[in-house]
C-alpha cells in the first residue's frame, strides 16, 4: 500500500462523525477512499449530512501524525512477525468478517497470514459482502477456526480445561481465536501454541488497544510468541490505549472470525456472554464447558446451556457439531499427547484425600469432617497435592481437585 492510499483510508477512519457504517456507504457508492475525497460537497450530502460532509473535506487534526505513527510501525517490522494493514477494498481482508453486521474499514495485523492467493474484486466485497464471505478460497485466513473465551479469573481446573481443549483442537488443524485477556483466553492461546502443527496458524489474537500496544502488559512475552505462530489484530489505529468500552467491541471479530464459539467458564456478567451472544446472531455454533453448580464461574455456561448452547465434554463433541470429521482423530491423538493430569491409585497417600474432594470446590472444614484427619496434617496433605499439581486452591479457602486425580 503506497503512502496516498494509507492517508486515505487514515483519513476515512479518523474523520470525526463518519463510522464504519457511513464509510461502507461512501465506499460502496464511489470506490476507494480517494475517490470519497474528490466528491463535491452536492454528491455527499446525499448519501450523509451537511456536517458529516463538511468534514469529509476537510482533513481531521490527527492524520498527519497518525499517518506518520502507522508508517513507522510498518517499518519497524521484523521477518519473524511481519506487520501489515488489511482493508476493506484487499484481496486480503478475512471473507468471514464481510457477513457481519458491522465490519472494520481497517485491520491491523502482525504475524502471518496463511497464503494470499486469492484476489476477489474490491467491488464484489464492498457491494456484496455475503456472496464474498461464501467463497470457498483461501485468502490467508483459516477455514477452521474456533473462538475460545472465558472468565478473566479462571479457577484452576477452568484454565486447564482451556489449555486442554485448545491444545487438542489445535493440534487437529483449528485456528484458536480469542483475545488475549487474562485468565481464559491466555490459556487458550498457549495451549494452542503448545500443540499446532507446522504450516497452521496457530491461534490469533484480537486485541482491543492499538496493534502497537500489549494489554495487559504481563502477555508481552505471550504476545511475542502469538505474533511468530500465529496472528494478532487490532482495528484501532496505532497508539490507542486500553479503553473499557474498546473490549467489548473487540468481540464481534472474535466470534466473527471463527466458525463457533466455545465459552469455557464464566460467570453470570462476564463479558464472554457478550462474544456467544454475537456468535449466536451471525448464525454461528455456541458450545459450552459445564462445571460445578457450586461454581460462581460455571453460572454463565449454565445459563448458556440452557439458552441452546451444545454442551460439550471434549474436543471431539466439538469438531463433530462442526462437522470437521477429518479434524477429530488429530484431536484425539492431542489430546493423548498432552501433559495429562497425574492419576492416583489405592496407595498412593494422596488417594483417600482426592477421593474426598470429590469434583467440586469444597472448603477446609468439610475435608476435615469427610477425612477424619487433624488440621496441620490435612493442611500439610492439601500442600503436596497442590504442588503436585492435583489440586488447586481457589478464593474463599477452597480446594478443588484438578484433572482426573
Amino acid at each position: 500500500m503506497d503512502r496516498p492510499e494509507l492517508e486515505a483510508w487514515l483519513r476515512l477512519t479518523l474523520t470525526p462523525g463518519i463510522g464504519s457504517d457511513t464509510a461502507r456507504r461512501l465506499l460502496a457508492a464511489f470506490g476507494l477512499p480517494q475517490a470519497i475525497f474528490e466528491q463535491p460537497s452536492a454528491a455527499l450530502r446525499e448519501l450523509v449530512g451537511p456536517a458529516q460532509a463538511s468534514a469529509l473535506l476537510t482533513a481531521p487534526e490527527p492524520l498527519a501524525a497518525q499517518l506518520q505513527a502507522t508508517q513507522g510501525w510498518l517499518a519497524a517490522a521484523g521477518d519473524d512477525a511481519p506487520r501489515a494493514i488489511v482493508t476493506l477494498g484487499d484481496a486480503a481482508y478475512p471473507y468471514s468478517l464481510l457477513a457481519i453486521e458491522d465490519p472494520p474499514c481497517v485491520l491491523y495485523t502482525v504475524g502471518h497470514l496463511l497464503r494470499r492467493d486469492s484476489k476477489p474484486k474490491a467491488a464484489l466485497a464492498l457491494a456484496e459482502p455475503a456472496r464474498a464471505a461464501s467463497e470457498t478460497i483461501a485468502n490467508g485466513w483459516p477455514q477452521r477456526a474456533l473462538a475460545m473465551v472465558g472468565s478473566r479469573n479462571p479457577t484452576p481446573q477452568g484454565a486447564q480445561n482451556a489449555r486442554q481443549f485448545a491444545r487438542a483442537l489445535a493440534g487437529s488443524g483449528v485456528t484458536i481465536v480469542s483475545g488475549l485477556a487474562l485468565g481464559i483466553d491466555a490459556a487458550a492461546h498457549e495451549g494452542a501454541l503448545d500443540s499446532s502443527p507446522s504450516g497452521v496458524l496457530a491461534t490469533i489474537a484480537v486485541i482491543g488497544t492499538g496493534i502497537d500496544r500489549v494489554y495487559p502488559r504481563q502477555h508481552r512475552e505471550l504476545a511475542h510468541r502469538i505474533a511468530a505462530r500465529g496472528l494478532i489484530v487490532s482495528e484501532y489505529p496505532i497508539g490507542t490505549p486500553p479503553l473499557a468500552h474498546n473490549f467489548p467491541r473487540r468481540n464481534r471479530l472474535i466470534a466473527g472470525l471463527a466458525q463457533g464459539t466455545l465459552v469455557v467458564e464464566a460467570a453470570l456478567q462476564s463479558g464472554s456472554l457478550i462474544t456467544a451472544r454475537l456468535a449466536g446472531e451471525q448464525g454461528k455454533e455456541v458450545f459450552a464447558i459445564p462445571g460445578s453448580i457450586h461454581s460462581p464461574q460455571s453460572r454463565g455456561c449454565h445459563a448458556l446451556i440452557r439458552q441452546g448452547a451444545k454442551l460439550v465434554e471434549t474436543a471431539e463433541d466439538v469438531l463433530e457439531e462442526l462437522r470437521w470429521p477429518g479434524a477429530v482423530v488429530a484431536a484425539r491423538h492431542a489430546a493423548a499427547a498432552a501433559d495429562p493430569a497425574p492419576e492416583s491409585s489405592p496407595s498412593d497417600p494422596g488417594h483417600a484425600l482426592l477421593q474426598a474432594l470429590g469434583a467440586d470446590p469444597v472448603g477446609l472444614d468439610a475435608l476435615l469432617a469427610r477425612t477424619g484427619l487433624d488440621t496441620p496434617t490435612l493442611q500439610a496433605r492439601l500442600l503436596a497435592l497442590e504442588l503436585d499439581g492435583r489440586v488447586g486452591r481457589l478464593p474463599g479457602g477452597l480446594f478443588q481437585r484438578l484433572g482426573a486425580g
